[in-house]
């Protein structure tokens, strides 16, 4: 193969993918990972990582803390999942995405390999991450999970710190059907002796990390035992988060490029990450992570967190698609002065809607596709569905029908969003229509 097209085909077609095949697509181990890893000379154990799980926050936290690292002058790897338009987004050093040669080499040298194993798209795209990690010679990694934590490709190494986010209810057909058995599995990185923040404390299951962590004898971090945001305000290019330490009561500005409301939610971890961080010896200073925090976007290339599209018109994305994703997306639009809202909704036919469609807004309309690929749910179906719960809309045969369409209805005033999937707002940030 030749080309990176062609190589990305391959693995595409060749590879089973969760996003694209659902749960038959996991392992249920990390073996074919360790397999990978081992014939490539073990790259997993030759980079110093931060690991990081969670249901949701878990990207904005890796994207956050890759920016402050590599705004303190360490050459900084970051893996992250899924990509939206590219799939070298996955995997970048210092915010440059993976040149398309090295892929092209990567699965060229080992495609006997990866066809002996048979591993999925998501194992070999771990063990090119640290392979490119390794050749990269990076100080530091961040290294998000994929889905759960325990079993995840990604829990083969072991970090300086685990950062584990908000647990919520998403994926339950794998990780289980209680807060409790999810927070179990994302619970499965805590590794000895290795320091483990928690960036939101659920006091329904923080005995699950605590449990954990007392069995590691690993030192354990509730981000809110430290710090508490006394106030936050979305300015035009980003939010102003005014946060407090409950150690010295001092109280810092700190201004983030990501504008969600969430994000509130997330910097408490990433402080309490930081100064984590500083405890093992990294030279973070104050000036650095405020520069790290404020061109997040621009220094990693993050995308569709509260994402402004257009201004006219006045479009905005979001990638939350479980039920606190949905919860912190309605948080964010009840922040907004609009007239209309137009709402281009899609899912996947594996999700559990009956907990995200009872949150959605009555007064505004909405525009059902079904993003291109074979988990999404039938347009029909989703809006017969969300028409059950007083939703009004339309069915569309696709995204880009929905998008146009909304186009068209728009009037002076209104707002357009995109959301229900990460696979609707990469369809049309890939597309631009």
């Amino acid at each position: 193969m030749k080309t990176f097209a062609e190589v990305i085909e391959y693995l595409f077609a060749r590879l089973p993918m969760f996003t694209r095949d659902g749960a038959s697509a996991i392992n249920p181990d990390v073996d074919k990972t360790l397999l990978l890893c081992q014939a490539l000379g073990d790259p997993h154990k030759k980079f110093k990582s931060i690991h990081i799980a969670g249901t949701n926050g878990k990207g904005s936290t890796s994207h956050m803390l890759a920016s402050v690292l590599a705004a303190s002058g360490l050459k900084t790897g970051l893996y992250t999942s899924p990509h939206l338009v590219d799939f070298r987004e996955r995997i970048r050093v210092d915010g440059e995405m993976i040149p398309q040669q090295f892929v092209v080499d990567f699965v060229n040298n080992n495609r006997v390999l990866i066809e002996e194993i048979q591993p999925s798209f998501f194992e070999v795209t771990v063990a090119m991450a640290f392979d490119y990690f390794v050749q990269q010679k990076v100080d530091i990694a961040v290294v998000e999970v994929g889905l759960g934590g325990r079993l995840d490709s990604t829990n083969i190494i072991n970090p300086e710190l685990c950062v584990i986010t908000n647990i919520g209810m998403d994926h339950m057909n794998i990780l289980g059907d209680t807060l409790e058995l999810i927070a179990a599995e994302k619970a499965g990185i805590i590794k000895p002796q290795v320091p483990v923040v928690i960036s939101e404390r659920q006091p329904d299951i923080q005995q699950v990390f605590l449990q954990k962590a007392k069995e590691c004898n690993s030192p354990i971090y509730f981000a809110d035992d430290y710090y508490e945001v006394r106030q936050a305000e979305r300015k035009q290019e980003g939010l102003d988060i005014a946060v407090q330490s409950k150690l010295t009561k001092d109280i810092q500005i700190w201004h983030s490029d990501l504008s969600g409301s969430y994000q509130k939610k997330n910097i408490l971890g990433v402080l309490t990450a930081i100064d984590q961080l500083r405890e093992l010896g990294y030279s973070l200073d104050e000036e650095q992570i405020k520069l790290g925090l404020k061109t997040v976007q621009e220094s990693t290339g993050l995308r569709g967190r509260w994402q402004t599209l257009s201004t006219d018109p006045w479009i905005i994305c979001d990638t939350g698609h479980n039920e606190d994703g949905i919860k912190a997306v309605i948080q964010n639009l009840s922040t907004l002065s609009f007239n209309n809202l137009q709402f281009i909704i899609g899912a996947m036919k594996d999700k559990d809607l009956s907990h995200i469609l009872p949150l959605l807004p009555k007064h505004a309309t909405y525009y059902f596709a079904a993003p291109n690929m074979p988990r999404a749910m039938k347009a029909e179906e989703l809006a017969l569905l969300a028409h059950s719960f007083g939703l009004n809309g339309k069915a569309y045969p696709s995204i880009e029908d929905a998008y146009k369409a909304s186009l068209n209805d728009y009037k002076e005033g209104d707002l357009i969003f995109v959301g229900g999937s990460t696979f609707v707002v990469a369809e049309v940030l890939t597309n631009h229509f």
